[in-house]
């Protein structure tokens, strides 16, 4: 997928994510709804702030650091608006329940950091170094391969 695609595409669908948050908020009455009514708020406003967040993290880091793959660039930002749009909807959830307090507000927040942190590290571990895996010559069978290069 080429970016100019991903983008018209995260676009289309994060305005179509808005149009159905509005919806949401115009038809569901928070006094008389069931759950159902609550999940459709939470889910379409969570999906509606990641594409927004996508978006704008992705612009952003196209003109700030122009040196990087537009692919790195794309999952930093997914991550992230992922991780932001999270800590929202759960945020509201807990004021909506009467549990928001600074407490629970530090702990959602070093614990989403925690994450972050985790999937930073994560990805630099999967990588495998160039010289770690030794690979047989041509030619030459697998068994002879040396261990020591």
């Amino acid at each position: 997928m080429s970016l100019r695609l991903y983008l018209l595409v995260m676009s289309v669908m994060t305005v179509l994510c808005w149009l159905a948050f509005t919806y949401v908020i115009r038809l569901v009455n928070p006094e008389t709804t069931n759950a159902t009514g609550f999940f459709l708020f939470y889910l379409s406003l969570f999906l509606s702030l990641s594409g927004t967040t996508a978006i704008i993290g992705f612009l952003v880091r196209f003109v700030i650091f122009a040196h990087e793959l537009a692919v790195e660039k794309v999952k930093i930002a997914f991550r992230q608006s992922f991780l932001f749009s999270g800590f929202v909807v759960v945020a509201l959830l807990l004021l909506a329940r009467g549990l928001l307090n600074w407490l629970n507000l530090i702990i959602l927040i070093v614990g989403l950091s925690a994450l972050e942190f985790f999937l930073l590290s994560y990805g630099k571990s999967a990588v495998i170094p160039a010289g770690a895996c030794p690979v047989p010559r041509y030619g030459e069978p697998e068994s002879r391969v040396r261990s020591d290069e």
